[in-house]
């Protein structure tokens, strides 16, 4: 066994594998840039190093420096986590060419499966069904429409050295063909320095379901189940779970084998994962298959009872599996949902600054894998994940309600997040029914993430907690003041996202009434003013709503994946404050703003150009990901406010129209 390793990541993976060498007795070598110094990483692992500026390009993706930390340390064996180097053959050689040990598979293995076209090939020829297309490469767009035409509208564009949901688009018609093939390209050349397109059949209504694949240097390959990892945005998995509510067990012993057949064809070694879109029919074909540890991992380890990292270290130091196919087992239900730094009330814009609170949940069955802390800073130059939560019962709807509770109790603050929105996600019908696909956002968030118009059950908790909550500042205040709360019934209004609701809240016994629309309510809370959790007893169930206090009685509301605006006044403060004009927005059409921190990299237009709406004007880059801002309406450009190359700011004017 290894008595150094040096960890080529950071963040939460880095954590996740130093926390697995640590049991193991092995000492642990971060590597940092310096937007990472003061990261958690760096802090929990034995010793650290410093790799190069913030730039992913010019650190974490240096394969030199990283050698070269291993030479400085002594490390054995390098695991490198997921993304950055993770999937380089050339990475793996150079270790090799050292000496040092790569915890993953061979570089022969990377290469055959890295290329999304070589890789279907072989599948093919091993057995695996593989979904319709052309496995050739597309030399541009008008190329592109004959094939697209041959397979059949909608078809896939796809990077071949593509991972990540980056350098994917769908088209429907020739035009959008014509638009993603330029724009593919360009998002594969930026993210892997190969911007090689292929085609495929995109298959409607699909299930993206995946196969954990293990398999060591001795010939020994065993599958270890399936997760469903259908709920995702821009092809970038948000929600998933293990087993699949889809799959039966003939179903699971299908993939399974097909599965195993790829790795075995390749010589497979380590821990790895085979893709496969599934349609209504139960079909399921070969997406890809990923030679790396995968980020949702902590849901396959939760039903196995394995530590995957465990084993990845196990393998390159040698060691047999001492299990085959039929000692596997699935026991129980793991749910995984991504927190990520991003703002989904604004089209999930990035959200970089600092965690001013974090305060991750904690209980029976839940799992927090995180690379930050309070106080943390969330840089623009790396992916926006913050935590992964993981919610395990002894069944799926155990692990529902737990992950419904454990997210109204992770409480954030400092930047904006998706817990909102992932709440909302593990509220709905269709999730509960595990009516899943990969349209499953876009059709239950048809018009994007934002409070429900009409009044909901998530609605009464919180409309009952901002009461107690107002009631409790008046008894703390109150005694601040040597004076007397309020005992008896009081009327309140609380105007709800601008809807007025009014309530008697009244005392009984340690516990509280609250009478809203001619129903009685018994409540009760150990809340304190300046907490950001309010537990509330509400007729005998128990809930979680988050609450943010602002000024003029105001509380920022979450629950249940509801989030709203609540002002509790008195019924005449109310009633005046209703009758107020409202302010009017600011008048912002003739200008561009960035809708969010980053790096601007074109400017499509000039100025004095005469622009059609719809046609693209600037690319702001973020977080890994590329945005094109199009023009809203017809006009001219007026003047150009910044130039590529620019770091914007949120809300940074880019240009104006006349």
């Amino acid at each position: 066994m290894f008595r150094r390793i040096l960890i080529a990541n950071r963040g939460e993976i880095a954590c996740r594998v130093v926390r697995t060498a640590r049991r193991l007795g092995i000492a642990t070598v971060a590597v940092y840039s310096e937007a990472d110094v003061g990261a958690l990483h760096v802090r929990e692992a034995d010793e650290a190093v410093a790799i190069g500026p913030a730039p992913s390009a010019d650190s974490y993706l240096r394969i030199d420096r990283i050698v070269d930390a291993c030479r400085q340390t002594g490390a054995e064996a390098v695991h490198p986590g997921y993304g950055f180097l993770s999937e380089r053959a050339a990475f793996a050689e150079a270790l090799a060419a050292e000496g040092i040990v790569f915890i993953g598979p061979t570089p022969a293995a990377i290469t055959a499966m890295g290329d999304k076209i070589a890789s279907k090939r072989l599948a093919q020829a091993a057995g695996v069904a593989t979904v319709p297309g052309h496995l050739g490469v597309i030399e541009d767009a008008a190329a592109a429409i004959p094939i697209a035409g041959e397979i059949g509208y909608p078809v896939m564009l796809k990077a071949s050295a593509g991972g990540g949901g980056r350098g994917m688009r769908i088209a429907r018609d020739d035009a959008e063909l014509c638009d993603g093939f330029a724009s593919a390209r360009h998002e594969a050349k930026s993210s892997f320095g190969d911007d090689r397109v292929f085609i495929e059949k995109y298959i409607e209504e699909p299930r993206h379901i995946e196969i954990q694949v293990l398999g060591d240097a001795h010939g020994n390959i065993v599958h270890l189940g399936e997760r469903e990892c259908s709920i995702q945005r821009r092809h970038q998995k948000v929600v998933e779970e293990a087993p699949s509510p889809f799959l039966d067990a003939a179903m699971r012993t299908a993939m399974g084998d097909q599965a195993v057949a790829l790795a075995r064809a390749v010589g497979y070694r380590s821990a790895g994962t085979v893709e496969f879109i599934v349609d209504r029919e139960r079909r399921f074909y070969f997406l890809e298959m990923n030679t790396r540890l995968q980020v949702e991992h902590p849901v396959t380890e939760c039903v196995t009872g394995l530590d995957l990292v465990e084993w990845m270290i196990r393998i390159a130091a040698g060691e047999r599996l001492p299990f085959g196919q039929d000692d596997v087992r699935l026991d129980g239900w793991a749910i995984e949902a991504r927190i990520y730094a991003e703002d989904p009330q604004r089209n999930f814009l990035p959200s970089i600054g600092r965690l001013v609170r974090y305060r991750p949940p904690a209980g029976p069955g839940i799992r927090v894998d995180t690379g930050v802390c309070e106080g943390a800073d969330i840089p623009l130059h790396y992916d926006p994940m913050i935590a992964k939560l993981v919610a395990s019962g002894s069944d799926r709807g155990e692990a529902v309600a737990r992950l419904r509770r454990a997210l109204d109790g992770f409480y954030i603050a400092g930047v904006r997040h998706n817990i909102g929105f992932l709440s909302a996600i593990a509220a709905s019908g269709r999730f509960a029914e595990a009516a899943l696909s990969t349209d499953f956002i876009a059709h239950e968030f048809p018009n994007g993430f934002a409070p429900p118009a009409a009044f909901v059950a998530a609605d009464r908790a919180m409309l009952v907690a901002a009461a107690l909550a107002e009631r409790r500042l008046s008894e703390s205040e109150a005694a601040a003041d040597a004076g007397e709360a309020a005992t008896g019934a009081t009327d309140v209004t609380i105007l709800l996202d601008g809807q007025p609701h009014g309530l008697r809240v009244g005392s009984q016994g340690d516990s509280l009434v609250v009478e809203h629309d001619g129903v009685r309510h018994v409540a009760a809370t150990d809340w304190q003013p300046g907490e950001p959790l309010l537990r509330l007893r509400l007729d005998g169930v128990e809930a979680i709503v988050q609450m943010e206090r602002r000024p003029a009685r105001t509380f920022r509301l979450m629950h249940d994946g509801v989030i709203r605006r609540a002002q509790v006044l008195s019924p005449r403060a109310a009633e005046l404050l209703l009758a107020m004009p409202a302010k009017q927005p600011a008048d912002t059409s003739r200008r561009v703003l960035s809708p969010m921190p980053g790096l601007l990299t074109a400017i499509a237009v000039g100025e004095g150009q005469e622009v059609k709406a719809g046609e693209p004007l600037a690319t702001v880059e973020a977080m890994k990901m590329e945005n094109v801002l199009r023009a809203e309406r017809d006009g001219r450009i007026a003047r150009l406010c910044a130039k590529p190359g620019d770091s914007l700011a949120v809300d940074q004017v880019i240009l104006e129209f006349e």
